[in-house]
């Protein structure tokens, strides 16, 4: 199975969580009872009215319970660019220590093309289990904050225009006041359980799939020919050799491919390959991404930043605990065939 990681989410659930006695039942502050007495009209309305009072507080309550250790932390001011941390050069390193990549699992920094706007995946522990929740940095009047959108709903990536938020095999719109509702694909996208999905500039899909875990997994496109979306195809053996073949992510210009997999390796690790488009539009072959990307632990989630600065990727530091790293994307470059 890909190196991202998985949790039991029906465990995690709030449904389950009450039922085995976690979240204790919500009790009725206000309990109206038939009165003897008459009572004023006066009396009546104060009534109705601590009753909406009422509710409202439980609701909020009831949140606040669900959300427990969901929140935004408290980080000293972050300006500038990329968070305000200091460009890498062509090695790698890690980014934003403290602030995003922590001793604990975070995963998949997808950044929107204005730049204004960070996405993550991370992991908490909420009441003894374990949680991963999606967390955005924003960038107000130069300034970035922290908020907690909620649970996980899949795999950020953004379309080149900014308009699409793919989100594995779902996605959502761009609107004037943030994002639209999750919505389907649906067609043939609804029988592959797709990870990541990411989209070049002419709306061409790459994507990948769960696979087994005997890292029978392939990686998929899927063009927009004449307004109509056409049936996902398998790529070409250039791309789809090895095992765990996963986490696609394709330039704009649909120049190159960068995914992660495991090949001439009999050892569990996930490497960064590249393959650049040829002139009649075939793929070249496989590149490894050479040793100042992958290592000895599992590199993957690999993209680049939609400025075109930076690569982005995601390295395995040790049991329950993945940070990330970004790179300057010269670095692709070097890695170009000479003609």
């Amino acid at each position: 199975m890909p190196p991202d990681k998985k949790i039991n989410r029906n465990a995690n659930s709030n449904g389950y969580r009450r039922r085995a006695g976690l979240i204790p039942p919500l009790k009725l502050w206000w309990r109206g009872k038939p009165s003897p007495t008459r009572v004023a009209p006066t009396e009546i309305k104060l009534g109705k009215i601590m009753k909406r009072v009422c509710a409202s507080m439980l609701s909020l309550l009831s949140v606040l319970m669900m959300s427990s250790g969901s929140h935004a932390r408290e980080f000293p001011v972050l300006e500038g660019p990329y968070l305000g941390q200091t460009p890498p050069g062509l090695t790698p390193e890690v980014f934003a220590p403290g602030i995003i990549s922590t001793e604990g699992w975070e995963y998949g920094v997808a950044f929107t093309p204005d730049m204004k706007e960070i996405y993550f995946i991370r992991e908490v522990e909420v009441e003894g289990n374990l949680k991963q929740e999606f967390v955005v940095f924003q960038n107000k009047n130069n300034r970035w904050r922290e908020t907690v959108l909620g649970p996980r709903v899949g795999q950020p990536t953004f379309s080149p225009d900014g308009k699409i938020m793919h989100l594995g095999r779902r996605y959502k719109e761009r609107t004037r006041d943030g994002w639209s509702e999750r919505k389907n694909l649906g067609g043939p996208f609804e029988d592959i359980r797709i990870m990541r999905m990411t989209s070049s500039s002419k709306k061409t899909y790459y994507f990948d799939e769960v696979g087994s875990d005997d890292g029978d997994s392939v990686l998929r496109y899927s063009r927009l020919v004449d307004g109509k979306r056409e049936a996902p195809n398998p790529l070409s053996k250039e791309i789809n050799t090895g095992k765990y073949n996963a986490h696609p992510f394709i330039a704009p210009d649909g120049s190159y491919l960068i995914w992660d997999g495991q090949r001439d390796s009999v050892v569990r690790n996930a490497d960064l390959f590249i393959s650049f488009r040829q002139q009649d539009g075939s793929w070249g072959e496989a590149i490894k991404m050479g040793a100042a990307i992958n290592t000895e632990a599992s590199e993957f989630a690999a993209s680049v930043t939609p400025d075109g600065k930076y690569l982005f990727f995601n390295r395995n530091m040790g049991p329950d605990n993945t940070d990330t790293f970004w790179v300057d994307a010269q670095i692709i470059e070097t890695l170009r065939p000479k003609p």
